[in-house]
């Protein structure tokens, strides 16, 4: 096995080490030396898109993707979107756009250069609270979902204050999808008590059907 090489590495604003690995052809971006997530598993971030899209109906839906990632959530996004489609995607670090721009982008096929995309590289929850009905769906693929948080400013997106500014940003009839590793029963709750139908799925990582469980929820306002 060849060794592991380091990419690169930038210091978040909450002074924690974000680090890209790469071996194999594989890469792994880790904090404070916690994976974060690889390029060998992105099969539920796909999942997502399918089960967003299975809500939606036709037309020209918009779509707003919390957290970029290595940029998986966003082409599977792409892929189900049709050409008068558009999904806005935020990301709140500006060294995770840069590893996309430069070391990333071709594992999914360069999604940021679709001319259907807008970036904006700021909290998600700053996006959500200035679009007030502007989406059909919003899908939160942000740190590792609910519970297992490696940056604790990502919290807020999955306390009432963060799930009422999801509500507040769909359209009628919209969906809320939100990715986490693991399963989350206060979480599930937390989204009945904030006005949504919520529908709970466990998939694979990879679409092999191989890999860790992940948790999908699906909350239809």
């Amino acid at each position: 096995m060849k060794p592991q090489v380091l990419i690169d590495q930038a210091t978040t604003p909450d002074g924690k080490e974000l680090v890209l690995y790469e071996r194999d052809g594989v890469f792994t971006i880790r904090v404070d030396g916690f994976e974060l997530m690889s390029s060998r598993a992105h099969g539920s971030e796909e999942d997502m898109a399918d089960l967003a899209f299975a809500h939606l109906g036709g037309g020209a839906p918009r779509i707003l993707v919390g957290g970029l990632g290595m940029g998986f959530t966003l082409r599977a996004v792409l892929n189900g979107l049709p050409p008068n489609g558009r999904v806005t995607v935020a990301e709140l670090l500006p060294e995770v756009v840069t590893w996309n721009r430069t070391h990333l982008g071709h594992l999914a096929g360069e999604p940021l250069a679709d001319p259907r995309v807008s970036l904006a590289v700021d909290d998600v929850a700053r996006v959500m609270a200035t679009n007030t009905g502007a989406f059909d769906a919003v899908l939160l693929d942000v740190d590792n979902g609910p519970a297992a948080l490696t940056d604790r400013r990502n919290e807020k997106l999955y306390r009432a204050r963060g799930l009422e500014l999801a509500r507040r940003c769909l359209r009628s009839g919209g969906i809320l999808v939100v990715w986490s590793a693991s399963p989350d029963r206060a979480f599930e709750k937390a989204l009945k008590k904030a006005g949504y139908t919520v529908r709970v799925e466990t998939v694979r990582a990879r679409r092999e059907r191989k890999g860790p469980r992940h948790t999908i929820f699906t909350a239809r306002t």
